[in-house]
Formats: C-alpha cells, sequence, structure tokens
C-alpha cells in the first residue's frame, strides 16, 4: 500500500467564494486561524509535502510557509483547476486534494484512500458519505496518480470542468468514510458559523 512518503497533499483555496460573497474563503476565520491553515494543518501529518493553490492574497498564503501557485488555467475553472496545479508540481507518485472549507476531514483520509487505490488497482480514490440513506460524494476528497496530469490539461483544454466527468474517463473508486459531518463545508457565512458552534464537528 502506498505510504505517506509517496503523497504530496494540496489544499485547494483558489475559488471565487461567491457564497461567501466573494471574500477569500481560505483565509476566514475558523478555531483562531484562518481556515485554509487549520486545513493544511490537519493534511500535513497525513503526507510528504504540502502546497496551496490560492488566486488572491499569494503573500498571506505564502505566510503559512510552504509553496502556494495560483491556477495554471484561466476563468476560475473550478476545483480541477487546482488539482492541475497540483499535479504539475506534485514530485511524488500520488496526489491528495483537499479543499480549505472541510476543515474536520478524517485524520485517516490520506491512508484509507491509498489503501482502496492500491487493492482496486485504480488512477484514483475519493471520499463518499451514507446520508439519509443516500450515497453522498465528496470528490474533491481525491487521491490520484501524479502522471493523470495530461489527462487533465486535455480535458480543461477541452472545456470540461465537472469533476465527475473526468473521474468517468478513468478506473476510480468510491471509498466510504463512516462519519458524515466531518465532510460538513463551509460555503456560506451562515454554514461558518455554525463550524464555530459548540456542536460542531470536533476536530
Amino acid at each position: 500500500m502506498p505510504a505517506a512518503e509517496q503523497i504530496t497533499g494540496v489544499v485547494l483555496a483558489g475559488g471565487r467564494g461567491s457564497r461567501m460573497g466573494g471574500v477569500d474563503k481560505g483565509l476566514q476565520n475558523h478555531q483562531g486561524m484562518a481556515l485554509a491553515l487549520y486545513t493544511l494543518l490537519r493534511l500535513g501529518p497525513q503526507v510528504a509535502h504540502v502546497m496551496i493553490n490560492a488566486n488572491r492574497n499569494i503573500g498571506a498564503y505564502e505566510a503559512f510557509g510552504v509553496p502556494v501557485w495560483p491556477d495554471s488555467v484561466d476563468d476560475f475553472a473550478g476545483p480541477l483547476a487546482g488539482v492541475l496545479v497540483g499535479l504539475e508540481h506534485c514530485e511524488t507518485p500520488l496526489l491528495l486534494s483537499v479543499p480549505c472549507d472541510t476543515p474536520n476531514f478524517p485524520a485517516d483520509l490520506a491512508t484509507r484512500l491509498a489503501a482502496a487505490l492500491h487493492s482496486e488497482a485504480a488512477d484514483l480514490a475519493y471520499a463518499v458519505t451514507l446520508e439519509d440513506g443516500r450515497t453522498q460524494s465528496h470528490p474533491v476528497f481525491c487521491l490520484m496518480k501524479s502522471a493523470l496530469s495530461e489527462s487533465l490539461v486535455a480535458f480543461l483544454h477541452g472545456g470540461g470542468r465537472k469533476i465527475d466527468h473526468w473521474f468517468d474517463q478513468h478506473k476510480s473508486v468510491a471509498v466510504r468514510f463512516p462519519d458524515a459531518t466531518a465532510f460538513f463545508n463551509a460555503n456560506t457565512a451562515a454554514e461558518l458559523a455554525q463550524l464555530q458552534a459548540p456542536h460542531a464537528p470536533a476536530a
């Protein structure tokens, strides 16, 4: 099974934050620090190297002490643009992507995705949960082979944007995680406030 030494992690903080009033979501406060920094600190122990994808306030992100890379494709092409940045700068066999707005993701995310990737001989593995009897996909929580870079370039330059459509081009495996609350994400100011509440999922 792939070890942490074979995985680079990328925190995706390059979005417009449109549902949060256009603010830079990764720099919003969570537990006394920037949301993206909290996410970075949770990701770090699971991988060998970390980086951030951001398109605004680059200096603020660089202050976290890890490499920061903006999208290499124009027009805020969504999370896949950030994934591509990660693949382009990844020097390990595998890349793990996580969004900056879901700070309580599982501490064993990388381990479980790597185990499934290996056992299924897949190109990529992503998280799913069971919520109200239905399977909910969390495709941005994805462990993928760094060799997929050329495929993603072609997909994006061909106008593709939907992450599941790109997944369909490769052998992918869905990995179920038992705690759906670990994937609660803050898309709006109200959801960010909910993350701060006493009943919010514990880190």
